[in-house]
């Protein structure tokens, strides 16, 4: 199976696409405006204690309050006998005050209406490990299944573990093949982080940033690349030598897969990833045997259901039910890591009369999800015919990052947001440039369109006309809906 990475940079976002065989399984998105805060550490301060949700609002200087819960509090060794609850967790009253600083990290970005969720239990990762400072102990990720290998790493790390040395570390799945070379640069990298990090929240204020995590750029190198993928693709000269610096250091054995992209057509355009984009955030995936999927997201979870549709089959009804079954579960797989879809997942899948064939497609569910970066659980089909499970959500959807609630329906769909439609113009109009000769460009679009590019995008589009060395022109169109728009070359 080919692998390889896509990167495409703007002053205003970032977007990773990791494409599997010539598809894209997973994007990830980051706006300069709005990063995530998942892995950032800050020095925050309880602002209220609610002991009924055992659970405090916390500080950290972000416009709403975050979410600390009891089990996520790291208890210092020797308390927990003295603070147990009856539920096995200590109350939250006994564990902190209001006004009390404290050292946290985001483990969830806020989502909708609800705050960042924290947890004391602080965790840093480099290439090959993942540092608990606070914890003891070594884990191997679940994800490196052969036995032999998780016992070598262990091994491994034991015996480059300095007597002097406190904390816990696990193993990541990139590890596997590791030698105790690599072990030794992480261990000592994070050591050094974690004094920095030390040193750094005895001088800030309450309310501020410790520590940053990476950006999606420097993660994607870390987390995502392996000896697997073959190629690394990015459209962006500055990036790429941040890229290379940064492989230099840490992972000089995947230089060779770095590549600069200068082709003339946007690289997303070149694999086709703009148009998948555009389907992952419609409700309908179509499969190619004629049935197709209806996928809705809503803030307790989100729903699935298949469908055979067009698909007639060729034997009896039993047996196509059970090929529909099987092409969605793969198709579902795709979808959940695509549109990074979290939390609670009910699957309607076809009902089925043969055990045999429920038990094959759940099979072929799971094993669909071994390659998903993110922890999922899947239950047993129920009589209803329905598969429960989760997937870890540490961040928002694809949806939740290019849409918001329409305001012609009350919130019943949603629709792109400004900011979004104003990047695809920015993305049209570099385009049209690269494939076409013109004086000036006219952008035609709807009044808060050319509001947000006139005002808080006018920097992206000097930017954009310094770099195509043509005029830019708006003009508001009062029927044009907000993601109508026309560029116009003169």
């Amino acid at each position: 199976m080919s692998e390889e990475i896509l990167i495409n940079v703007t002053p205003s976002e970032t977007r990773v696409a990791v494409v599997e065989n010539g598809v894209v399984q997973e994007l990830y998105i980051e706006r300069s405006s709005r990063r995530g805060w998942v892995g950032n550490i800050y020095k925050g301060q309880v602002n209220r204690i609610l002991p009924g949700m055992q659970a405090a609002f916390v500080n950290i200087g972000l416009e709403r309050a975050a979410f600390l819960h009891a089990s996520d509090i790291r208890l210092p060794p020797g308390q927990m006998g003295d603070l147990e609850s009856e539920a096995g967790v200590p109350s939250i009253t006994s564990l902190l005050s209001e006004g009390q600083e404290v050292l946290v990290q985001v483990i969830k970005d806020p989502i909708g209406t609800k705050g960042a969720r924290l947890t004391t239990q602080i965790s840093i990762a480099s290439r090959y490990l993942v540092y608990m400072p606070e914890m003891s102990g070594t884990g191997v990720s679940l994800k490196i299944e052969d036995a032999e290998e998780r016992q070598r790493l262990k091994s491994l790390l034991a015996s480059v573990l300095l007597e002097d040395n406190c904390g816990g570390y696990i193993i990541r799945t990139v590890a596997e093949g590791a030698v105790e070379e690599d072990l030794c640069t992480d261990m000592e990298f994070l050591h050094k982080l974690w004094r920095t990090i030390k040193e750094r929240s005895q001088t800030v204020k309450a309310g501020s940033v410790v520590h940053k995590d990476l950006s999606l750029v420097m993660r994607t190198m870390r987390d995502f690349v392996h000896e697997r993928v073959e190629r690394v693709r990015v459209d962006s000269r500055e990036t790429y030598h941040k890229l290379v610096d940064f492989a230099e250091r840490f992972i000089p054995d995947l230089l060779t897969t770095l590549e600069c992209y200068q082709g003339e057509r946007p690289i997303f355009d070149l694999y086709g990833i703009e148009d998948e984009i555009q389907k992952s955030l419609g409700r309908k995936v179509q499969l190619k045997s004629g049935g197709y999927l209806i996928i809705d997201q809503t803030e307790a979870m989100a729903t699935i259901d298949v469908n055979t549709g067009a698909f007639v089959g060729h034997r009896n009804l039993e047996e196509t039910i059970f090929k529909t079954n099987l092409e969605a579960a793969q198709a579902i797989c795709r979808q959940l890591r695509l549109r990074n879809l979290g939390g609670i997942i009910i699957i309607d899948f076809i009902d089925m009369e043969e055990e045999e064939h429920k038990r094959q497609v759940l099979r072929a569910l799971e094993k669909g999800l071994e390659k998903d970066h993110a922890k999922t659980h899947i239950s047993e089909v129920s009589s209803l015919g329905l598969v429960e499970m989760t997937r870890k959500r540490t961040r928002e959807s694809l949806e939740q990052i290019l849409c918001e609630p329409c305001p012609a329906c009350s919130g019943r769909a949603t629709v792109k947001t400004v900011e979004t439609v104003c990047y695809e113009i920015l993305r049209e109009i570099l385009r049209e440039a690269r494939q076409f000769e013109a004086s000036q460009y006219l952008v035609i679009a709807a009044q808060e369109v050319v509001d947000r590019l006139m005002d808080e995008e006018s920097a992206s589009v000097a930017e954009l006309e310094s770099f195509i060395g043509k005029p830019l022109k708006f003009q508001t169109e009062l029927l044009y809906m907000r993601e109508q728009f026309d560029v116009v070359m003169m």
